[in-house]
């Protein structure tokens, strides 16, 4: 029997939710917020077979059952698609000539926000075009959008901003059982390998450094303090003259003298 969840969870639990996924994740969550969070942790109660959210909290905070990374999970927002924001591909096209011309190594970008994968998949399209040698990582908190990303199969109504060129040279439509499908081509496939990562945990894995760093539409979910925080631990992992691609509303790089402005919501690290 599903249990019913239908009473809108109260003041004390609501308020121990967004300290914890401030806590786990980095997250803020406002506090008009609670009708959402209502909806997106209903469905887990229900997968764990429980009809009160108290009980669903102390499931959490035990986390004998790995039920923290499914509460992180629920509440990570996952809007995303392909080629989103085309002008930073534009740009990272450009910084892929020149990178192919004088340089001897793989081009480095990393997707430290990826979600479902749509702009990981983008930045792969975009070097293979160029005819870039490169290694692109992509990674997020959300397991669950992790293992969709690294799938590469999507619905082809996910592709619509895909052209028909792009769609001939990366991907394959799928036929029988898998027709309105498209998967990721062979040739694509190794330029791309996914990590969950949380990018306000203490430590990161070790990196090599990255030529071009996408961290778009994340850091609208942390305070200014956390901003600021990641942009130092960026510059740490990123090469000197190396791109920094924000989300539209972002303007957080500007915080740091050594991100200079180099195109739309685009910023180039320049050490001192």
């Amino acid at each position: 029997m599903i249990p019913d969840v239908t009473a809108l969870m109260g003041e004390r639990e609501f308020t121990l939710v967004r300290r914890l996924i401030a806590e786990y994740a980095g997250i803020k969550i406002g506090p008009q917020k609670r009708y959402m969070v209502h909806n997106r942790l209903t469905r887990r109660l229900r997968a764990r077979g429980m009809d009160s959210f108290s009980d669903y909290l102390n499931l959490v905070l035990d986390d004998v059952s790995g039920e923290r990374e499914a509460f992180v999970n629920a509440l990570t927002t996952n809007l995303t698609a392909f080629f989103r924001e085309p002008h930073h591909f534009g740009l990272l096209r450009a910084r892929a000539l020149i990178h192919r011309a004088n340089e001897r190594r793989p081009m480095r970008v990393w997707s430290s926000a990826c979600s479902t994968g749509e702009e990981a998949w983008s930045i792969a399209m975009t070097l293979r075009d160029a005819e870039c040698p490169a290694e692109v990582v992509g990674s997020d908190i959300d397991t669950d959008a992790l293992d969709y990303a690294n799938a590469g199969l999507y619905p082809q109504d996910r592709a619509t901003s895909l052209t028909p060129a792009q769609l001939r040279a990366h991907w394959l439509r799928g036929v029988g059982d898998n027709h309105g499908w498209i998967s990721v081509r062979p040739q694509l496939r190794p330029m791309v390998s996914f990590m969950q990562l949380n990018l306000q945990a203490q430590r990161w894995p070790t990196m090599e450094p990255f030529d071009a760093i996408f961290c778009r539409n994340v850091v609208i979910y942390f305070d200014r303090d956390a901003q600021r925080h990641l942009l130092t631990r960026f510059a740490t992992v990123l090469r000197p003259k190396g791109l920094l691609a924000v989300g539209h509303a972002e303007s957080f790089p500007a915080s740091l003298a050594a991100f200079q402005p180099c195109g739309r919501t685009a910023y180039e690290f320049i050490p001192g």
